[in-house]
């Protein structure tokens, strides 16, 4: 079965192809400009697919880092915490 893909793909690339030769001039510019639409947006997609990876693992790491943050010692007042960079003069706007 893992065989007839390949083949499958290939069988198509090659009608494709032929239907192409067929066609005259015109007809042939959008045909090539419909291709290449579609090939651009495959590309887009896969590249998209693989940021989305990258980019879950990296939220994922920041909401570790964050809670990590939260549970360590920082001097709080009742359940509001008192950090150290809240302490320095304020900027005026």
């Amino acid at each position: 079965m893992m065989e007839k893909i390949p083949a499958a793909v290939i069988l198509a690339i090659c009608l494709a192809m032929l239907l192409r030769l067929a066609l005259g001039e015109r007809r042939r510019r959008s045909f090539d400009a419909l291709g290449l639409r579609t090939w651009t947006q495959l590309a887009r997609r896969c590249a998209s697919a693989s940021r989305w990876w990258s980019n879950r693992r990296y939220a994922a790491d920041a909401a570790r880092d964050a809670i990590h943050r939260a549970r360590s010692d920082v001097p709080r007042d009742g359940n509001v915490y008192r950090p150290e960079s809240f302490r320095g003069p304020r900027k005026p706007h």
